[in-house]
């Protein structure tokens, strides 16, 4: 018999968000994607849009909106403090997770992953449109942050030196320093490659399976438990380039596998190998 994910509740099918799609007094379903024009192109019925540029990230600070932004961001979108948000997305839900962190980091409590997004949700010949929903407006207010799924350079720095567990989510050519500026993505560009010490490798796609849609339980403890030697009780930092593909794993190893405390270094390596008297790794 195949073993439940830790919180099964966080993960919804397809099927499961083509049955509930119309309860819209219930739920609001949320497109997510790297490409923030594939949205306009088709999406889900009665899905909105949240640009991860320029709805979730402040426009001058590095950093997320602030608690008004983000209450007025729900607000517009219909989604109150107690409805019941489903991500997806493309590229395997990076940025579905990505958006799930963050709404999570805002203090959020209802959230649910579609499992294989956008790609399976077209691959199965679901209904799409063009068409924007017109979802009456909410009343929203943050209320209890969780700042302790999130960790900044000096906390990575502090886990470094204790010698605890962290997880690097890019690829084999970024983590050995292979491969500094990724052709695709200019903007994230760093001076130096490699990793932060002492860190294991693990690329975000072996979470998933060729349809986009997470690997078993058994199969994702064999690898993050069995091959990286985690333990379900460690502290745990994830980091990746900018903090999407780490929103990936921090999902994996909390949400799937039930790991306690996972943090998500959203600074990740465009700040770490950038910044002047941080420790790297080659090789």
């Amino acid at each position: 018999m195949t073993q439940p994910y830790a919180h099964p509740e966080s993960l919804v099918s397809t099927q499961w968000v083509d049955e509930h799609r119309g309860q819209t007094d219930l739920y609001r379903i949320v497109e997510s994607d790297e490409d923030v024009l594939l949205y306009e192109t088709g999406h889900v019925p009665e899905a909105v849009k949240i640009d991860w540029i320029n709805d979730l990230n402040d426009p001058v600070v590095r950093d997320y909106i602030d608690n008004a932004k983000f209450a007025a961001l729900c607000a517009r979108h219909g989604i109150g403090n107690d409805t019941t948000v489903i991500f997806y997305g493309d590229k395997s839900n990076w940025w579905a997770c990505y958006a799930f962190w963050v709404f999570r980091l805002m203090g959020h409590d209802n959230l649910k992953i579609m499992d294989g997004g956008r790609a399976k949700w077209m691959d199965e010949g679901r209904a799409m449109t063009t068409a924007k929903p017109n979802h009456p407006p909410a009343t929203y207010q943050v209320t209890h942050p969780r700042r302790g799924i999130r960790a900044f350079r000096d906390d990575v720095l502090r886990h470094v030196r204790a010698g605890r567990p962290l997880v690097d989510v890019r690829s084999m050519e970024e983590f050995t320093g292979k491969l500094t500026h990724m052709p695709d993505y200019p903007q994230e560009g760093v001076l130096r490659g490699g990793h932060i010490p002492g860190a294991k490798s693990c690329p975000w796609m072996r979470a998933v399976n060729p349809d986009g849609t997470f690997k078993s339980r058994a199969e994702l403890e064999a690898i993050y438990q069995g091959e990286l030697g985690l333990k379900i009780l460690d502290d745990v930092v994830a980091y990746c380039r900018i903090g999407e593909r780490s929103s990936h794993t921090w999902f994996v190893l909390t949400h799937l596998l039930g790991f306690d405390t996972v943090r998500n270094y959203d600074g990740s390596w465009t700040e770490w190998g950038n910044a002047v008297g941080m420790p790297i790794e080659k090789g």
